[in-house]
């Protein structure tokens, strides 16, 4: 066998060692090494004092949910002298500056800080956490993030809360559950994916404590460890459990701690949100690229988990690059993996779209249409970091 084709072969077959190992071996072996151990057990009681907490929220135009979620806020099962909130509105143009204005005046735990010009998300969390931090005095204090699409059952603050009786956590997830899952349309391939998502960061936080990221719509810090995220960021969640970690705390997920928020059901608005997450995600990959020493677990986790999802679009084209000329050589394998991958790749997809014209919906199918959609936003938002991301403005995602 000539050196070339020896080289192609060893190229092809690491990177489908990677996506295997990043797709199906390291949640097995995170799954494997939680079976019998339980979450941290170091909890504040009914009869302690508990820890001061202040809520952090941006909102861009969310009328239609955002009285719900105030509502949801306001419900918690938490002490009220101990619960404060801060909600900014990111120079919102529909009724969410009329509507918050109204709650907070019916609350005096609750505090409306209007933006005038678009500022993006993590600029009006950095300026809330700067203001919040002032009045906060208690020995534990921490910061709940949430965003305004994500409701919250009312024991969410209490159960997070509980954790940071424990010195060594820095930050706690909560449990996101999708609803309005329809046959039609991506969304049951995106709760396929994030309810396999949740039980990977659990068994995470069990086997190691070292969550790689929260899903951002729930979670929990000590406003001691918060560091302002970066003005252009896109992805502000998980930079602050990765200044966590580099702050050598424990970041955990608690699967007690319930909140729900709509799925998406349209390729388009889900193709662009990943697109945009993608950006951040590689923004982060740069800003903690010290961070991925295979040899500690905090390295070996982020690149298992993350780092290699994020980097499977190139892997793909690699693997299709050498099947293609190991095919052109004669190579029986080269062809069957070229074949594969024109399958997987193309002919699937279309399948996908014309059974979805008829009304019909298979499973299997659209997962793989989008796992396709994941990959092709991770290449696109790759091109966007690399673009520069001048603005990090947001539209709220379309949900039903």
């Amino acid at each position: 066998m000539a050196l070339t084709s020896i080289f192609l072969h060893i190229l092809l077959w690491t990177c489908i060692g990677l996506l295997v190992h990043s797709y199906v071996l390291y949640p097995l072996l995170v799954r494997w090494l939680a079976r019998g151990r339980s979450l941290n057990q170091i909890h504040f009681t009914e009869s302690e004092e508990w820890p001061e907490v202040v809520v952090l929220m941006a909102a861009y135009n969310e009328e239609l949910l955002l009285a719900k979620k105030l509502d949801s806020l306001l419900s918690q099962d938490y002490p009220t002298d101990k619960l404060t909130i801060y909600i900014g509105s990111d120079a919102s143009t529909d009724r969410t500056d009329t509507i918050l204005t109204s709650y907070a005046e019916a609350h005096r735990h609750l505090h409306f800080v209007p933006f005038s010009t678009r500022t993006g998300k993590p600029g009006i969390i950095n300026a809330l956490a700067e203001k919040a931090a002032k009045g906060m005095t208690g020995e534990v204090r921490l910061f709940l993030m949430t965003d305004a699409s994500v409701m919250l059952e009312e024991s969410v603050t209490r159960l997070l809360a509980r954790h940071f009786k424990n010195p060594e956590i820095g930050m706690v997830d909560a449990h996101m559950r999708y609803v309005g899952v329809q046959s039609k349309g991506i969304s049951r391939s995106e709760n396929t994916y994030l309810s396999g998502e949740v039980q990977l960061k659990n068994n995470e936080s069990i086997a190691w404590g070292r969550m790689i990221g929260p899903f951002g719509g729930c979670f929990m810090m000590r406003a001691d460890l918060f560091r302002p995220v970066p003005s252009n960021f896109l992805v502000d969640d998980f930079y602050l459990a990765m200044t966590v970690l580099e702050q050598k705390k424990l970041v955990i997920n608690d699967l007690d701690a319930k909140c729900n928020e709509p799925v998406t059901h349209q390729l388009k608005d889900e193709f662009l949100r990943k697109k945009r997450i993608s950006a951040g995600n590689f923004q982060n990959l740069y800003a903690f690229k010290h961070l991925t020493n295979p040899f500690n677990l905090t390295g070996f986790a982020f690149l298992s988990h993350k780092v290699l999802r994020w980097k499977g679009p190139f892997y793909m084209i690699i693997i299709f690059v050498c099947a293609s000329v190991l095919a052109l050589q004669g190579s029986t394998i080269g062809l069957l993996l070229f074949m594969a991958q024109l399958i997987w790749c193309l002919l699937i997809p279309l399948i996908d779209w014309l059974l979805s014209l008829a009304g019909v919906h298979i499973r299997i199918i659209r997962h793989i249409r989008y796992f396709n959609l994941m990959n092709a936003a991770l290449l696109t938002g790759f091109v966007k970091f690399v673009s520069g991301v001048s603005t990090n403005v947001w539209q709220p995602t379309s949900r039903n």
